[in-house]
């Protein structure tokens, strides 16, 4: 038998037809598909620009991605509301005669619609493998004439989060992929229309997005969502420098989870950013790479000193028998470095003692004037 194509608005006859008892649509599509099947019929596929105005395209020598995505979107024709309703059923006729086609070739399930072509390579049957190639076009291709003309929602609702410092670029692509995963849920029986069913996966995409990817140090969900109930709460106190028991009782969350949320707030920068807000201020970089005595590394001071003066006269600090253990336990002027044992045997006390003769050393030794003496040597 010759191969027919069943036009979309004859399809869409049927469908309607079906639509009127949603309880029983499913059962009543199989026993269509299976109908189309013994009759060797296809499902039109249309042109893509059968749904586009034909508008004409800038002419200027350099478009960013943005604009050029901004020009495909405006030129695509929106759908009504019955429109989409019909398309909805379309798709999910599609699907089910995918499933049906997958289950004749022995297959049975597949992840998703794009991966019908893999599995069909593995079919033998010839006249089977087509089938199954061409229910995965026609069910590609409604999926992608409800995403192409629901575009302008991406547009729409990505500039909510230009404030946050995210590419647009990166968004633009996730609330992309994130409509795709909206075809495949939207289920037309409950009477909604497709774009507030689609925010939804819009809105979680971008959050997604911006947990994932909004530091340089990726943090957990829990934490990045307690930053922002931490922020709330100091926004409601007035306070930025406010306590962390009184965020705790403001945000209604534990001390522990505020003080990390707090010490998880810090931000970093690019040394390649500019300092201006008009973008014509210097660099981070330019700044740091500044010659000057404070920072390029060299300090004049330093001509004329050596490492074990300067060390012996942090040491002079010290009482002999702290001195002592320091020397020993750190190796200076020997060979090696001593246990606490080693020294506590050499000095006749015990191992505890010397532990703390040596912390009440370092104490002494831990102060800013000796770590500025020997910061030159440390760079």
């Amino acid at each position: 038998m010759p191969r027919t194509t069943l036009a979309l608005a004859q399809l869409d006859q049927r469908l309607d037809r079906l639509a009127l008892k949603p309880a029983s649509f499913e059962a009543g599509a199989k026993r269509l598909a299976r109908e189309l099947d013994r009759k060797n019929t296809d499902l039109e596929i249309r042109d893509p620009q059968s749904w586009r105005k034909g508008t004409p395209a800038t002419q200027a020598s350099r478009v960013s991605f943005v604009q050029q995505f901004r020009h495909d979107v405006d030129d695509m024709l929106i759908m009504e509301r019955d429109e989409e309703a019909r398309h909805a059923r379309r798709t999910e006729f599609a699907r089910l005669r995918l499933a049906m086609a997958c289950k004749a070739a022995g297959i049975d399930s597949i992840p998703d619609a794009e991966a019908a072509s893999t599995l069909a390579a593995a079919v033998a049957n010839p006249s089977v493998r087509r089938a199954l190639l061409r229910r995965q076009m026609e069910l590609h291709a409604l999926r992608t004439e409800m995403v192409e003309r629901n575009l302008y929602l991406v547009l729409i609702n990505v500039e909510h989060y230009a404030h946050t410092g995210a590419s647009r670029t990166d968004l633009i692509q996730e609330g992309c992929l994130s409509l795709f995963r909206a075809v495949d849920g939207f289920d037309w029986r409950r009477g909604l229309l497709f774009r507030t069913y689609a925010v939804h996966w819009l809105n979680q995409a971008f959050r997604n997005h911006l947990y994932n990817f909004g530091n340089t140090v990726r943090l957990p969900v829990y934490l990045q969502k307690a930053m922002k109930h931490v922020n709330a709460a100091r926004a409601k106190l007035g306070d930025q420098g406010a306590s962390v028991d009184a965020i705790a009782e403001h945000a209604d969350l534990s001390k522990s989870i505020v003080m990390a949320a707090i010490g998880a707030g810090r931000t970093s920068t690019s040394l390649d950013a500019n300092m201006g807000s008009d973008g014509e201020g210097g660099r981070f970089r330019d700044i740091l790479a500044a010659k000057s005595p404070e920072n390029d590394g060299y300090d004049p001071s330093i001509e004329g000193r050596t490492l074990e003066a300067d060390l012996g006269a942090a040491l002079s600090r010290l009482s002999d028998r702290e001195r002592e253990v320091i020397e020993l336990r750190f190796g200076l002027g020997a060979d090696r470095e001593s246990t606490l044992s080693e020294v506590a045997d050499r000095m006749g006390v015990s191992v505890e003692r010397i532990r703390q003769i040596q912390m009440r050393a370092m104490s002494k030794l831990n102060t800013s004037r000796l770590r500025r003496t020997f910061e030159p040597w440390l760079n």
